[in-house]
């Protein structure tokens, strides 16, 4: 099937995957005195009172931004603002299908990170959060830390924050089926863009030390005394951040990184041929490799079972054990915009994780089987649940719904924009 030729008929019929529909209903001219004039002077002046009545009153509550400055887009680099329009469409389509989340697509004119600051702050009253996308290493760093820092709705980077749930669930997966402890284990992060400093930082988070991880990018691995850390220091201090902290022996060498190594967790150029199944042979027994470059994977899993991987997952639907972020972003978002969560913290992302584990350990985990399909969309309530609820349990909630309302009304959310999107023609 030619998927390049079908998207674009698709996009010419349709012009846009997205639209804005009322969803209150109108039978005649006077129902707007009660929407609009004068009866919407009341709503307003409440609000105002209030700002916080916005979530309460106007779509507002459900609804998030997805802003990009088109520089990383989906492995095809820095194509603008406007090439990146229809991927943003493409991710407003999963948020609503996979969490009955309004998302609006924003890509923005300017490559500054200071100015994306400034925008997505003036545009912090008309949404209940954030969702950053595409946007180049380091600068997504920046942008994140200081978006989080300053403003009182959730922001996101899924490139960051999306990938690194997704791998920590299928982790966490993993580790059970081979017996192996969090906290005893090595791990080889190979690449450091977004999304490994992210991954390395949420699982140091779930109490994985930063000593038990080394991280290689082109030119080797991270360590103390590289000849370019100083360089590191100036320009990507989250990248030096885990070269002073990592690499406990110090590690020089590519191929002494991977020896005695327990899990590999690539997220960098595709393959194939990335990453040499000599490579793979030199870690322990009954490892774990996560080969997560799109569309082939650095190496692929035969090759790396062949190797001696007992367990591989990759980026790919069409392979077992896809760790696929659209697993976490949907329902993190529906469990964070229910409960009208002022952040989104660390321990939710692990609470999203744990459920997707729990999930699949319910289910029947095998090695082919760490985390659950895109298919099982039952599982996206329960992530929002868990997200919701520990949100209320961290104090960062305006309101305060207990686990079983959360989850109810995901579910109902989730259902209805399923029904919806599938009565389409």
């Amino acid at each position: 099937m030619d998927y390049d030729k079908l998207a674009i008929e698709v996009s010419s019929k349709y012009k846009g995957k997205i639209q804005i529909l009322p969803k209150v209903p109108i039978r005649s001219l006077e129902d707007f005195a009660i929407l609009y004039t004068p009866g919407v002077a009341a709503v307003s002046k409440e609000i105002s009172k209030n700002p916080d009545l916005s979530f309460q009153y106007t779509y507002r509550w459900n609804s998030i931004a997805v802003v990009t400055d088109g520089t990383r887009v989906l492995g095809l680099g820095n194509i603008g603002p406007e090439a990146a329009m229809p991927v943003m469409e493409g991710k407003a389509l999963l948020f609503k299908y996979l969490g009955g989340v309004d998302a609006i697509p924003l890509p923005i004119g300017t490559k500054d990170p200071d100015k994306i600051i400034e925008t997505v702050k003036i545009l912090e009253p008309a949404f209940g959060g954030i969702n950053l996308e595409d946007i180049e290493s380091p600068k997504c760093f920046y942008i994140l830390d200081k978006l989080r820092e300053e403003l009182h709705i959730p922001v996101w980077h899924d490139d960051q924050q999306g990938t690194a749930g997704a791998t920590l669930a299928g982790l966490i997966s993993a580790l059970e089926i081979v017996g192996k402890s969090p906290t005893k284990i090595k791990i080889v992060l190979y690449g450091v863009g977004a999304a490994n400093i992210a991954t390395a930082r949420l699982l140091k988070s779930y109490g994985i030390p930063y000593s038990n991880m080394i991280l290689i990018d082109t030119k080797g691995p991270l360590y103390r005394g590289r000849e370019d850390e100083e360089e590191i220091k100036n320009t990507n201090p989250w990248k030096y951040e885990l070269l002073k902290e990592s690499n406990k022996d110090n590690v020089t060498t590519v191929e002494k990184a991977f020896e005695g190594a327990d899990v590999l967790i690539a997220a960098s150029k595709p393959g194939p041929h990335t990453i040499d199944p000599k490579l793979i042979s030199k870690m322990n027994k009954d490892a774990i490799v996560f080969a997560l470059a799109n569309p082939v994977p650095e190496i692929w899993p035969d090759e790396a079972k062949k190797a001696g991987a007992r367990i591989v997952g990759t980026g790919r639907s069409d392979l077992p054990n896809q760790i696929n972020n659209s697993l976490i972003f949907p329902a993190v978002f529906r469990g964070a915009l229910d409960v009208r969560a002022k952040t989104i913290t660390d321990d939710m992302v692990i609470a999203a994780a744990r459920e997707l584990s729990a999930f699949a350990r319910e289910k029947g985990l095998s090695e082919d089987y760490i985390i659950p399909k895109m298919t099982e969309w039952e599982v996206y309530p329960r992530v929002a649940a868990a997200v919701g609820s520990k949100a209320v349990q961290q104090g960062i909630a305006r309101v305060n719904l207990s686990y079983e309302e959360i989850y109810n009304n995901a579910r109902q959310m989730i259902e209805n924009a399923r029904k919806l999107l599938a009565s389409l023609t």
